[in-house]
């Protein structure tokens, strides 16, 4: 495993998070610590719980009671998972701070390095959820503040420098948007974590083939001939993800996320520990000759056809 600089602080963090949620304790609290133990073997220092559900919280703080606090980096999501559709999002002062006591008091594990704001709105953090959240840091119980999300007022809130961390989605066919917010938070000296590496869009072969394919009519004419088989059939798609040798192309994405400099950290989810196992091992590998460039191509391609 390999570490980067995370922080004014100059914590070392995994290239690799490991984002727990509901699903890794599905199979019970033993599954999930055993996710955590296998996690550690492998180097991984960075862990992000995906909501302040105090199960997970508990099960996470167990697995590190015996490893050095200082030593590894916990990053704590607020407003995610059903609070989208109303239920437990609640960035109200008084939700935010009681959120993260219980968190802390059931886990054991002192602070959270890392609070994280999951798409907050315009208009959703009220200046008395700024004040808590300056309260929670002058306090030691929070040492960072983060936004998450891939909105246009993402964009707003890097400007305001009042949070260290941008979480935001990034791959090999991430558009400028979100490739120039990532240059705006790296010259704000934000740290930046990435998730998302993998999109649905690339998932299959059959997908990345029609990444950039010209779509037919309603009526089915235009939109160009279908591309004949042969050795230049798919080119400037992302076909090649899946059928490079010895690399999946969940892999090929995710050493793809850890080129740039920028990044400190993916956020990578493995309920199982050979997928685990997998993607841990991606950090220490180097990618194929001519994998870049053909990335690069696919990429113009899509830019041109945009």
């Amino acid at each position: 495993m390999r570490y980067r600089p995370f922080g004014q602080a100059g914590q070392a963090v995994s290239a690799l998070t490991l984002s727990l949620g509901p699903r890794d304790i599905a199979q019970g609290p033993e599954a999930g610590r055993e996710l955590i133990y296998s996690a550690l073997e492998a180097g991984i220092n960075s862990y992000r719980l995906e909501t302040a559900d105090p199960v997970l919280a508990e099960i996470l703080g167990q697995a590190l009671k015996h490893v050095d606090r200082k030593l590894v980096q916990v990053a704590l999501t607020l407003g995610a998972g059903d609070g989208r559709r109303g239920s437990d999002r609640d960035f109200s002062a008084e939700g935010i701070t009681s959120a993260i006591d219980r968190a802390l008091g059931i886990s054991g594990l002192g602070w959270f390095d890392l609070a994280v704001l999951d798409e907050p709105a315009e208009h959703e953090l009220p200046q008395s959820t700024l004040g808590a959240l300056k309260a929670l840091r002058a306090t030691g119980r929070v040492r960072l503040l983060g936004i998450s999300g891939e909105g246009e007022v993402m964009d707003t809130y890097v400007s305001t420098g009042a949070f260290d961390v941008l979480t935001t989605p990034f791959h090999v066919n991430s558009p400028w948007q979100i490739r120039s917010r990532l240059r705006a938070a790296r010259e704000a000296d934000m740290a930046i974590f990435v998730y998302d590496y993998f999109p649905e869009s690339l998932d299959t072969a059959k997908k990345a083939a029609a990444v950039h394919q010209p779509k037919k009519s309603f009526f089915g004419f235009g939109g160009g001939s279908r591309p004949k088989e042969g050795p230049l059939a798919h080119a400037g798609t992302f076909a090649f993800l899946h059928r490079t040798n010895n690399w999946p192309a969940e892999a090929i994405c995710l050493a793809y996320a850890l080129t740039d400099p920028a990044v400190s950290s993916v956020l990578i989810r493995a309920s199982d520990l050979e997928r685990l196992n997998m993607l841990a091992m991606v950090p220490d590998r180097d990618m194929p000759p001519g994998l870049a460039a053909q990335i690069e191509m696919a990429r113009v391609a899509g830019a041109k056809a945009a």
